[in-house]
């Protein structure tokens, strides 16, 4: 008798589990602590002005200005999900290519290759020194895309 109980609660709990998987998405890519920052949800992404003009001064090879430096680090920080903090760069950086009219070509402005202005955003962490997960367990301050040709 007993394991007919226990058979009936298992299976009864195993279709409550399911039920909820499919609910919250836990098959989808968008399921983990990185999807509070999709837009779709309601999540508002920084526009990161400070760091946009940081990573185009880097990438061309000028000084960057303390500034310019303090602000990028404090809008990354003032990011509160840490999570959000690589795909906000992300974003920024996307919209620099869309702004200057990058599409698959190498240089992104004058002196600047478009890998180089790359790895600089996926840098902004480590030289600011905020923290970003690492599920990787390398490169600590690097954001992950930028091993990505995509981006």
């Amino acid at each position: 008798m007993w394991m007919k109980t226990v058979f009936w609660g298992l299976l009864l709990f195993m279709l409550v589990a399911t039920t909820m998987a499919v609910e919250y998405g836990a098959r989808s890519h968008n399921s983990g602590p990185w999807s509070w920052c999709d837009p779709a949800t309601g999540y508002k992404v920084s526009t990161l002005t400070g760091c946009r003009a940081m990573v185009k001064l880097q990438c061309v090879g000028s000084q960057v200005p303390e500034a310019v430096l303090r602000d990028c680090c404090q809008q990354l920080a003032n990011i509160n999900n840490e999570w959000c903090r690589c795909g906000d760069l992300s974003s920024m950086l996307r919209s620099v290519y869309q702004e200057l009219g990058v599409r698959e070509g190498k240089e992104v402005l004058p002196g600047c290759l478009k890998e180089v202005m790359k790895l600089t955003a996926a840098s902004v962490p480590e030289v600011c020194k905020v923290p970003i997960p690492n599920p990787s367990g390398d490169r600590a301050g690097v954001c992950y895309w930028a091993a990505y040709p995509d981006i």
